[in-house]
């Protein structure tokens, strides 16, 4: 009898399963520290105020892609949300993961328990993900409440930040794998900086050169704030589709990246 019960394995959970026990972790520690996430909420909510409201002003009315004129504010709005989804992605997923990676060696303890490399990627991607929807969830709180939301297909806007969310939390993941010291972290606001101004973020893509609207085209962050422009003013069109899977393809190639690149740093 002994033999056997000696011979049998412990009940493995499902992947997913598995991954939700670090997000639980997260969850618990955050719980005390929950002005580390409510902080990377107000800078695209300032930006906002301060320039949907205070350029709009000016403005009066910005024109989209398919020659609708709508206020300025509601032009900025999704794209703030955009950006509120992708800055808590990337910060949790870049410095956060590297301090844990690097420093507190948090993975390699957690490879001692039944969870995996492949549990430890896609659990942390999950809860950067988390966070990045928590995000939106209240900006669009924010944007409802300030009457910038111009049609019913806003309700979407949620899943569609989740979805941004993801593909900002697994190209973070991928990133921080490459990254040697605190010093590198430049190049990632040396990349999300110019994302952030010029992803079509604060006037229409239509007047930039013909090459620069290509190379933005290219860029995450425009696809994600085309794709919420779309939702939250109703301008429903044929670009939505290669938004949606631009997204789910990078997000899906990057999520990959970090579960190769997790498993060489830590089973070498």
């Amino acid at each position: 009898m002994i033999a056997i019960l000696a011979r049998r394995r412990p009940v493995q959970l499902p992947a997913a399963g598995r991954a939700a026990h670090l997000v639980e972790r997260n969850a618990i520690l955050y719980r005390r520290e929950w002005t580390l996430i409510v902080s990377g909420f107000f800078e695209p909510l300032l930006y906002l105020l301060a320039i949907g409201y205070g350029v709009g002003a000016l403005v009066g009315s910005a024109v989209t892609l398919n020659g609708r004129a709508i206020p300025y504010a509601a032009f900025v709005a999704p794209a703030m949300m955009a950006s509120s989804a992708m800055n808590g992605a990337i910060y949790e997923t870049a410095f956060n993961f590297f301090y844990k990676l690097k420093y507190v060696k948090l993975y390699d303890a957690i490879l001692a328990t039944p969870l995996g490399v492949a549990d430890v990627a896609l659990g942390e991607v999950t809860w950067a993900l988390i966070r990045g929807t928590l995000y939106a969830l209240g900006f669009i709180v924010v944007m409802a409440a300030l009457g910038l939301i111009l049609s019913p297909w806003a309700i979407l806007a949620v899943p569609a930040s989740m979805l941004i969310g993801f593909t900002f939390a697994a190209v973070g993941t991928a990133a921080s794998t490459f990254v040697r010291t605190w010093q590198d972290f430049d190049l990632v606001l040396i990349v999300m900086i110019p994302l952030f101004l010029f992803s079509a973020t604060f006037y229409p893509i239509t007047l930039y050169p013909g090459p620069l609207q290509v190379f933005i085209q290219l860029t995450p962050l425009y696809h994600g704030v085309d794709l919420l422009r779309s939702l939250t003013t109703g301008s429903i069109g044929p670009s939505i589709l290669f938004d949606l899977l631009y997204l789910v393809v990078l997000g899906s190639a990057a999520l990959l990246v970090a579960g190769a690149r997790l498993e060489r740093l830590l089973l070498k």
